[in-house]
């Protein structure tokens, strides 16, 4: 059965040890008589947990009737009771007062408890209002599942796309929104720039015939133009995996017969790789060799990193895939390369923001959000590039909208400076090329770093 009590009035009371039993006869008296005041139903108090402060407290709580008699409680009694208590013990007792509603509730068996299922806080509506679970306990179809887990991308009202449309049309909105502290409407910032920049790199990059290739039919491999009638130099030691690996080829059909023969010709060694009895050899110098005097110049902790035989050994890897190793490793590293470039260009923002008051952090996020929007432009442009080819669009249409929207980066970075920082025009064009030339030698810095580690791990 639905149950209701009326509102509860609760002081609290923090008494210094020199008054305490002083202030204890008078809250007795004042019990005694407030009970006898009309529309209160009960008055009681009782003692606090022990304090660390040697205080002593205690709290006093008055159960009213009904919502009238609480408001006229407050007109008129109650408002003198923190201001008689103050001058009565000369400051040596505060006080904190709040009114306390009980909701209304139901009477349900155990099996079918409002609590909520995950944290045990009682559940007012759909949402428990702690922990945010849904009340509803169960999956009740297929549909459901995959509504659940995608429901951000079909409904229409959901965060993502409540998160998306300011990020590209109104520069600076959320960064701006979310230090005033409205947030619960956007996606956090942080999980945005790394579901926008996993889309960039997953479109950009994910080549379905390389990484399902067992979903396609083998095809042959397909030769230069210089070579096509002549033979390719590849380091010495190569030449027996390679021959293997050809005749396996062969045998399958992929590729016609090979024959891989030595050549002296090449500095340091190598082969020559024959396609064909009549062509023409062309020789490609296969020298990896590199001596310890041209590293001579180089500052010792890179000098020992740097050794020639380290440096042979790549170039060799690299010159048998034709270089795909590294550009994969590279590729792997960019991500990487962007999250250390994050906070560089917020002590960049922090150092041309001096008097701003704000803190680190809130200059990352500046940063966060503006990576997100440029992931997100990025991802846009090369789907548009690749519908307009699968549609057979004019070539410049898309060619046009890429420059357009390439242009409006900048623009973008510029005036989301100005939301967040409120600086006048002049003052922050100044502050943006700084930037811009700052982000450029980061940029390049960050990922130089990449294609060295790309490098010493291929």
């Amino acid at each position: 059965m639905p149950t209701r009590s009326g509102p509860v009035y609760e002081v609290s009371f923090i008494v210094d040890a020199s008054v305490r039993d002083d202030f204890d006869n008078w809250l007795r008296e004042h019990v005694s008589e407030i009970s006898h005041v009309a529309g209160i139903a009960d008055c009681s108090y009782f003692p606090m947990a022990g304090r660390d402060d040697g205080r002593s407290g205690c709290v006093c709580l008055y159960v009213f009737d009904s919502d009238d008699a609480l408001d006229n409680f407050l007109e008129g009694v109650g408002t003198d009771i923190p201001s008689d208590v103050t001058s009565r013990f000369r400051g040596l007792v505060t006080t904190a007062a709040r009114v306390l509603r009980e909701d209304s509730t139901l009477d349900l068996a155990p099996a079918e408890s409002a609590d909520c299922l995950n944290c045990g806080t009682r559940l007012k509506g759909q949402y428990c209002g702690n922990c945010g679970q849904r009340s509803r306990s169960r999956l009740i179809s297929l549909w459901e599942l995959i509504s659940d887990a995608f429901g951000d991308l079909f409904e229409l009202d959901s965060r993502l796309w409540q998160t998306l449309v300011p990020l590209m049309i109104r520069p600076g909105q959320l960064t701006h929104d979310y230090l005033q502290g409205r947030r619960a409407r956007y996606m956090p910032p942080f999980r945005m720039y790394l579901v926008l920049s996993l889309l960039f790199f997953v479109i950009a990059f994910f080549d379905p015939r390389e990484e399902l290739g067992l979903l396609f039919e083998p095809q042959p491999e397909q030769t230069s133009a210089a070579a096509a009638d002549g033979e390719i130099a590849v380091p010495d030691e190569a030449i027996d995996e390679a021959q293997q690996v050809l005749d396996e080829l062969a045998a399958d059909g992929v590729l016609p017969d090979v024959e891989l023969s030595e050549t002296a010709d090449t500095h340091g060694g190598g082969f020559i790789l024959k396609l064909d009895d009549d062509g023409e050899e062309i020789e490609v110098d296969g020298d990896c060799d590199v001596e310890s005097s041209e590293l001579e110049e180089l500052p010792g902790w890179i000098a020992r990193r740097l050794t020639p035989e380290r440096l042979k050994r790549i170039c060799e890897k690299t010159q048998i895939d034709g270089g795909k190793a590294f550009v994969d490793k590279l590729v792997d590293n960019i991500p990487a390369a962007l999250i250390v470039l994050l906070p560089l260009m917020a002590l960049v923002l922090k150092a041309l923001y001096p008097l701003s008051k704000r803190y680190y952090v809130e200059h990352l996020l500046f940063f966060v959000h503006f990576h997100a929007f440029f992931f997100l432009i990025l991802t846009l442009q090369i789907l548009l590039m690749r519908i307009s080819t699968m549609l057979v669009i004019p070539e410049a249409i898309p060619i046009v909208t890429v420059v357009v929207t390439s242009f409006y980066v900048p623009v973008y970075l510029f005036k989301s400076m100005r939301q967040v920082y409120g600086q006048g025009w002049f003052v922050s064009l100044l502050k943006f090329v700084v930037l811009v030339f700052s982000y450029l030698i980061g940029f390049f810095a960050t990922m130089m770093g990449a294609l060295a580690i790309a490098a010493f791990s291929i």
